[in-house]
């Protein structure tokens, strides 16, 4: 894929450097605040697509006067000379205005990890394969950048989970997930019995329980067999994941319920992976709790583009290719 569409700043700054003067004051759109802007550029640096998309983007928000934000481990690929070099860490989105992630989903659960403590809403351009966290394609990269300079976003919030690790009562570990928690055997088949809101649902020799927000349903739950969740909609989901039983159906509980999933003493141990990145060891007689955290991943949508901010709908039937040949529907104006 390339980065087309993006002009640069008219000042014929040569590949690897970008115009470090910024002009002061730039308005911020819709909102009307003269105040200056700070965006964080996140890339997957493994793709050279994402790296000369992020360059250019970089590029063309320095030269409207934005401060451009990007990390210490990245910075010598993007090569940015005008740009703010930051340490990788939660203090990196502090009080900026967007996070502007190019790469896959994986790129941008990593940007999450930034943006998410600080409050800061992302703002995905799918370089990857599927990409369902993405708000737009690198095709329409030039739209995505015209509109973060002129405000044209409004933010959604996305639920997001707290897991809790126990071990003989004692919590051993603390962590989040956006996607899902998801239990899974290190080994041999698990052994587990899963819980909601504190009593006993049933017991499962399996590959492993998803625990997973609607914003996950079209990930790991969803290759699974758990069902696809709109994300407007509030609720948990808990799919068990090639379990030998008759009663395995995914479920969807309340997103005030808690789930847990315990592994069965004097079994097989087992591994927790959290968004596929945060990763903890189970011994058998782990415990894991999941319940909604009360802090969301908030992201960009974009206003007025024609090709980019889809409906849900829309993007599942890009997204994985669906028929949709001979619907009559409603045509949009």
């Amino acid at each position: 894929m390339s980065a087309r569409g993006v002009t640069g700043n008219g000042t014929g700054a040569a590949p690897g450097s970008c115009p470090a003067g910024r002009a002061a004051g730039a308005r911020n759109g819709e909102r009307g605040v003269n105040t200056e802007r700070t965006v964080l550029v996140i890339a997957h640096t493994g793709r050279s697509a994402a790296v000369e998309s992020a360059h250019l983007v970089a590029e063309r928000l320095i030269g409207a006067g934005l401060n451009v934000r990007v990390l210490d481990i990245e910075a010598d690929k993007i090569g940015c000379a005008g740009a703010e070099v930051v340490p990788e860490g939660p203090a990196a989105a502090a009080e900026a205005e967007l996070t502007l992630v190019l790469g896959g989903d994986g790129t941008l659960l990593r940007a999450a990890e930034l943006a998410r403590p600080a409050g800061v809403p992302l703002l995905g351009v799918n370089l990857g394969h599927v990409g369902f966290l993405a708000e737009a394609e690198v095709e329409d990269l030039a739209s995505v950048v015209d509109r973060v300079l002129e405000g044209r976003y409004e933010v959604e919030e996305r639920m997001t989970v707290e897991v809790v690790v126990r071990e003989n009562g004692s919590v051993v570990a603390e962590t989040w997930a956006l996607n899902e928690a998801s239990v899974e055997k290190a080994e041999r088949m698990l052994e587990v019995v899963v819980e909601v809101d504190g009593r006993p649902l049933s017991r499962w020799g399996c590959d492993g329980v998803i625990c997973a927000t609607p914003t996950g349903s079209t990930a790991y739950a969803f290759s699974a067999g758990g069902p696809v969740v709109w994300p407007e909609v509030e609720a948990l989901l808990l799919v068990p994941n090639s379990a030998h039983a008759l009663f395995a159906r995914p479920i969807v509980v309340s997103p005030r319920s808690t789930l847990a999933v315990e592994i069965v003493p004097g079994t097989s141990a087992g591994v927790l992976w959290c968004d596929g990145r945060r990763r903890f060891d189970l011994p058998p007689a782990g415990r894991v709790e999941v319940r909604r955290s009360p802090t969301p991943v908030r992201l960009a949508r974009l206003l007025g583009a024609e090709t980019t901010g889809a409906p849900f709908t829309d993007r599942l039937v890009a997204k994985f290719g669906l028929p949709v040949q001979g619907w009559r529907g409603r045509v949009r104006p």
